[in-house]
């Protein structure tokens, strides 16, 4: 009797249990998988949807531990659960399952399929499960259910990145690695770190100290706009190798290659500060105070400065493993080389100095990488990157050299995204809003198809003359690095822009999860009221 009379009480618990769940998962959102950058392909499956709670565990390989950490961390920053991270698979647990097996033929892809007992992502490498992780992370982001679902996914590109300044504003370890964390949110693969320039040598070079001793500080910043005024405030700071050695590491844990620049011949006065004997005139100089292009440059037809440079670079290829090593070439005025009774014999004085440290880079089994100014006379394997336009890079690419897109006109990240400056951070010119930037076409059809295989992808630069604080760099890379994410990683026949502003306004929700600093001009209700704007 007492069993029959439990029978019924039994039942009615069940059923209500089944109505209440019911009545949560029909009041709660299912996680939207259409992020940012949008997957390539996503089919909506019927079925019971997955739900994300404490007795989920992830299940990984020991090969696939760090990606499955990364995992851990992300579910609990944006849902609060700590999912265990196990090898052994149990009958009846419910996983979010990591593999790694060919399911793409292209490199960093992955799928990711999503049932009632778990969720399984896989990927053709590493990369390809940590860019699937990042998909779940960012669907994830509005709720714990997650709808069943296949996604097949892949970069259209495999140059996917952004660049920094840190020489004319010094910016904090724990600041680059918060930058590095951005582009893996986005699902970028490249950080091209600038660390020299006229106004500030930022990297350790133990065989020249004076690179950080001196050419490492400068005495004071021009205020304005190159007004005639100097805060005489002194400004620096550098990276030692093993900072640098650590920034490396925490980003090929995140699937993203450090490629350093050491631009020269010219933007080279913070290291002809230190040695004097490397110019034309041999001085005096000083670190640059101003912005812009100073006529100072390294004296080319001089054999210590290839002393110097292959010193440099030494070291540089010892602290990075990037197979792409970045020698500037931009921006190098001819006055003091016309003017120079051993450069003036020279017949064509860039590319010869282009050609020599070319050879040396070379011989080291790395690749050379320049601004398109390089390109005249550039030797065949040397990679462009062209920033003066699309055009070089399109000529580039017809001659046969790998081309990195980075277009002025489009994804120079310094310049203001409004056409108000008075309520802009940035003193810089030009205007290019997050639209623009989504218009972006790295391989236009206008280029050759044979061409268009040479084009390796694009990166946006934020140069930081006017930039000094962190949350500055934020605010000019935010929204608008979000529109290159997809403009790099997705197909262009599913671009779309309002359907993309429609996505990046559910993904503004990460940036303030992690308390990035992010321009509102697509959100003006988020925007400071007209009455505090001064």
């Amino acid at each position: 009797m007492k069993t029959l009379s439990r029978k019924p009480k039994v039942m009615v618990l069940v059923a209500l249990f089944t109505f209440t769940c019911s009545l949560f998962t029909s009041a709660v959102e299912p996680a939207d998988y259409e992020v940012v950058p949008l997957p390539q392909s996503l089919s909506r499956m019927d079925g019971t949807p997955f739900i994300l709670d404490s007795k989920v565990q992830i299940l990984t390989p020991a090969s696939l531990q760090r990606e499955a950490e990364f995992l851990q961390q992300y579910i609990r920053d944006v849902t609060a659960i700590q999912l265990p991270i196990t090898r052994k698979r149990i009958k009846n647990q419910r996983y979010i399952e990591l593999k790694q097996a060919a399911v793409c033929v292209n490199k960093e892809g992955y799928h990711m399929s999503v049932k009632q007992k778990g969720v399984t992502i896989t990927g053709d490498d590493a990369a390809g499960v940590f860019y699937g992780i990042q998909t779940l992370r960012k669907a994830l982001s509005d709720s714990k259910i997650l709808s069943p679902a296949e996604i097949a996914d892949y970069p259209r590109f495999s140059w996917r990145g952004m660049h920094l300044d840190c020489s004319r504003h010094f910016f904090s370890v724990d600041f680059v690695k918060k930058y590095i964390d951005l582009l893996a949110l986005h699902n970028m693969n490249t950080f091209h770190w600038h660390l020299t320039d006229d106004q500030g040598w930022r990297i350790e070079i133990k065989k020249y100290p004076e690179l950080t001793t001196i050419g490492s500080q400068r005495s004071g910043t021009v205020l304005g706009t190159n007004a005639d005024l100097d805060d005489g405030i002194p400004h620096g700071g550098f990276y030692t190798q093993q900072e640098a050695r650590d920034i490396v590491k925490y980003a090929a844990e995140r699937h993203i290659t450090v490629v350093p620049e050491i631009d020269m011949p010219g933007h080279m006065l913070a290291a002809l500060a230190c040695y004097p004997e490397l110019g034309c005139t041999g001085g005096p100089y000083e670190v640059g105070h101003y912005w812009g292009v100073y006529t100072d440059v390294l004296c080319v037809a001089n054999p210590k400065v290839y002393d110097f440079v292959e010193g440099v670079l030494t070291e540089i290829m010892d602290i990075f493993p990037s197979e792409v090593i970045h020698i500037g070439g931009d921006e190098a005025p001819t006055d003091k080389w016309d003017a120079c009774p051993k450069c003036s014999l020279l017949p064509q004085k860039q590319s010869y100095f282009t050609k020599k440290v070319f050879d040396f880079i070379t011989a080291h089994h790395r690749r050379v990488l320049g601004w398109d100014e390089i390109l005249d006379g550039a030797p065949a394997d040397a990679m462009i990157m062209s920033w003066q336009g699309m055009q070089p890079g399109a000529k580039a690419a017809k001659q046969g050299h790998d081309v990195v897109m980075s277009p002025t006109s489009h994804v120079y990240f310094d310049y203001q995204q409004s056409e108000e400056p008075e309520h802009e951070p940035s003193r810089c010119g030009g205007f290019i809003p997050v639209e623009k930037v989504y218009s972006l076409e790295p391989a236009p059809d206008s280029i050759p198809a044979a061409a268009r295989k040479h084009i390796l992808g694009g990166q946006a630069n934020i140069w930081t003359e006017y930039l000094f604080t962190e949350g500055m760099v934020e605010y000019q890379a935010l929204p608008r690095m979000s529109a290159l994410a997809e403009v790099l990683w997705t197909m262009p026949e599913e671009k779309n822009y309002p359907y993309f502003v429609e996505r990046l306004t559910r993904f503004t929700h990460l940036y303030e999860l992690y308390h990035y600093q992010y321009a509102k001009h697509l959100w003006p209700e988020r925007q400071l009221p007209s009455r505090w704007r001064f």
